[in-house]
């Protein structure tokens, strides 16, 4: 298949997986979302990086036994249009034949965006619908906003907010019960204070 760039695909509909995994590759991020290429927000913040590093760094430490735990960027191939790069994926140890080479073929058990100014509204709206009807377990959403974490469980084929953690909050889950720690915890953690950066 002739590798196609990001101005020939935007004109298509439905893009795919495949034309999706043979694009030209221009150094930016891509999603598709219901058969449409979109282009990712631009590059994090650090606050957003260092949030989502720790957070990692906290679940491995605690769950890494049970659960597969990958960072961004990662392919989650939901269906053939319809690919998603969340931040953290989690994928419990007895599921581990959805993971390939390519990416994660199916809905991990738990997904977390940590949502910026940038990627709020496709966090908390979009995204929030679509992990939903391809029936991912919970979706963490973590707000730079205001250092909050929402936690969204699935019912039926909707989330209900179960909980909003912040400060010194012990974040509890059913779909990862190894999972336990705060907020604050991970605020302290990071190299540079949220506040002390503009």
């Amino acid at each position: 298949m002739k590798k196609r760039t990001y101005d020939e695909l935007i004109r298509e509909t439905p893009v795919t997986y495949e034309m999706y995994a043979n694009m030209v590759d221009d150094g930016n991020r891509y999603e598709i979302s219901d058969g449409v290429l979109e282009l990712m927000s631009p590059s994090p913040t650090f606050t957003h990086q260092s949030i989502a590093d720790e957070l990692l760094h906290l679940l491995k430490l605690s769950c890494r036994n049970d659960y597969v735990i990958v960072s961004s960027p990662i392919d989650v191939i939901l269906s053939n249009t319809e690919v998603r790069q969340p931040d953290l994926v989690v994928i419990h140890r007895s599921r581990m034949s959805i993971i390939s080479n390519r990416g994660i073929n199916g809905a991990p058990d738990l997904v977390v965006e940590v949502a910026s100014e940038h990627s709020r509204r496709r966090d908390k709206v979009k995204k929030r619908v679509v992990y939903a009807q391809y029936g991912v377990p919970e979706y963490w959403i973590v707000d730079l906003s205001n250092l909050t974490l929402e936690q969204y469980v699935l019912d039926g084929t909707r989330y209900e907010l179960t909980e909003v953690y912040s400060g010194n909050d012990t974040i509890h889950s059913q779909t990862m019960p190894c999972a336990s720690f705060s907020m604050n915890g991970i605020v302290q953690s990071l190299p540079v204070p949220p506040d002390a950066l503009e």
